[in-house]
């Protein structure tokens, strides 16, 4: 039975889910054009596969060799103007306004003797471009450089025809998979400015959507030391199929896919095929999860964390008294905030 308190949390939940009254629900598509770059597609043409067969393959194939699949050549054209970093996506898309890359820089200040450190921070699906600011401050007055990534598809990068980050994540299966590759991707080449720049040691945070990004990343990329996980959650499919904010894109995807079969098309860019991995490259991560989270349902988070366990490997666990909006919300937000710049703190 749930308590007052877990009831309340819910309502509220709710309230702040149902503020954004602007979600729509796309016609469900495949998006095989979205996989002709994808090496694994390049060595292995449809050939009688059935759209649902061939994607699944490709995620099998891409989880296999997904150094390659993650693989790209740094940008060259780094340009900081202000407090604005731009350069072009090494992954192309047909939607020029997305493959200009914007970062926003929060550098510390300078200070004989300190260890030059760094943080790359990628925001929540549908985080406005001043959204997770007021963290990359905090940080910088902690003595940590930050770089907020705006996520493909976002903010500085959106299409003029969508009002929501509707191509990020949605029913148009291999786009959804196209677009967490050019998030990891523009991830990593931020750590290559970083690395340009002199710093010494880089860590990441990501949030939600920016969670499951940023542990990509890091399987991928042994210069991002420190990690936080802020939403940390399993299969993609499971999220989409069962969060609350996600509904509208079951709506498309449920007439036509079991969630079993999403899971395997999925697969790819799920953190559970990569955990293995990461245990073995000596990283310190922190999970952060919400007790009354309905968007990444807590039996999912605890799952990750009792992955950690069974593994082995060294990381710290923090669960939070709110939900997956409420965490955002005050006072949840500077608890938040101060696991995070604490942990960074300590590691970096």
């Amino acid at each position: 039975m749930q308590s007052l308190y877990g009831q309340w949390m819910e309502n509220w939940e709710n309230r702040l889910c149902s503020v954004s009254t602007n979600r729509k629900v796309r016609p469900f598509e495949w998006g095989l054009e979205w996989t002709r770059s994808w090496p694994a597609a390049l060595k292995t043409p449809q050939n009688g596969h059935s759209p649902h067969e061939y994607l699944s393959l490709l995620s099998r194939e891409t989880v296999k060799s997904s150094d390659e699949f993650f693989a790209y050549a740094p940008p060259t054209d780094f340009a900081l103007t202000g407090r604005l970093l731009t350069f072009t996506s090494a992954v192309r898309t047909p939607y020029p306004a997305n493959d200009v890359v914007k970062a926003q820089w929060f550098p510390a200040a300078e200070k004989p003797g300190r260890r030059r450190v760094a943080v790359i921070v990628l925001p929540h699906w549908n985080a406005s471009a001043t959204q997770h600011n007021a963290l990359c401050a905090g940080l910088a007055k902690l003595g940590i450089s930050a770089l907020r990534l705006s996520l493909p598809y976002h903010d500085y990068r959106m299409p003029a025809e969508l009002e929501r980050a509707d191509y990020a994540m949605s029913s148009n299966i291999a786009r959804t998979i196209d677009a967490t590759r050019q998030a990891v991707i523009d991830t990593r080449s931020c750590a290559d400015w970083l690395e340009r720049e002199g710093y010494e040691s880089i860590g990441i945070v990501g949030t939600s959507i920016g969670s499951c990004y940023a542990f990509l990343a890091s399987v991928h990329d042994p210069r991002l030391k420190v990690n936080v996980f802020n939403h940390c959650s399993t299969y993609v499919a499971d999220v989409v199929w069962e969060g609350l904010s996600t509904q509208h894109i079951r709506k498309s995807l449920e007439p036509v896919l079991t969630l079993e079969q999403l899971r395997e098309a999925w697969l790819a860019i799920s953190p559970p095929m990569y955990v293995e991995r990461f245990a073995g490259l000596g990283k310190k991560p922190l999970f952060i999860y919400a007790r009354y989270d309905t968007t990444f349902p807590p039996r999912f988070s605890e799952q990750v964390v009792q992955k950690a366990r069974d593994l082995g490997f060294e990381h710290k666990a923090v669960v939070l008294p709110c939900g997956h909006y409420t965490l955002g919300e005050t006072p949840f937000k500077f608890i938040d905030g101060y696991h995070i710049c604490s942990f960074l703190k300590r590691n970096l």
